[in-house]
């Protein structure tokens, strides 16, 4: 199958913290890619200073069995989301490299060809402790559909 792209707007909200009264939130809006792909799609953006980032390509493919998110540039990582798994990621930065457990709880994909959202939540660990709780959601929209 060829894949099909199209730029698109991608907004992201994303809440993180320890518990309830220490959560921070940050929205980030940028231009970005969808290709649709056979089994599902793929939304592709850089990171820039908002996120601490910059200089960073980031990738999120999504199919029916779970959510990848790729990064490669100023931080390289790869992330793998399914609901109920726990998975181990390597995080290398400018500063060092670090193992970090990531804990899915929920995933809510709503994503079609036209753009829609999706949102995972998920915890963070290091050493078998929590580090931190995170919940993004993504809304995607066809560039001019705004």
């Amino acid at each position: 199958m060829e894949k099909k792209q199209k730029d698109v707007v991608i907004s992201i909200h994303s809440v993180h913290g320890y518990d309830q009264n220490d959560m921070e939130e940050l929205d980030f809006t940028t231009d970005g890619v969808m290709s649709l792909e056979e089994d599902g799609c793929s939304l592709s953006y850089m990171e820039s200073e908002v996120t601490g980032m910059p200089g960073t390509l980031t990738t999120f493919r999504v199919n029916p069995d779970g959510i990848v998110v790729d990064r490669e540039g100023f931080v390289t990582s790869r992330m793998q989301f399914r609901e109920g798994m726990k998975d181990s990621v390597m995080l290398a930065t400018p500063y060092g490299t670090a193992r970090l457990g990531i804990d899915t709880r929920k995933i809510r994909n709503n994503l079609d060809c036209r753009g829609g959202n999706l949102e995972v939540d998920y915890v963070v660990n290091m050493e078998h402790v929590v580090a931190m709780r995170n919940r993004f959601i993504i809304d995607v929209k066809e560039q001019g559909a705004i």
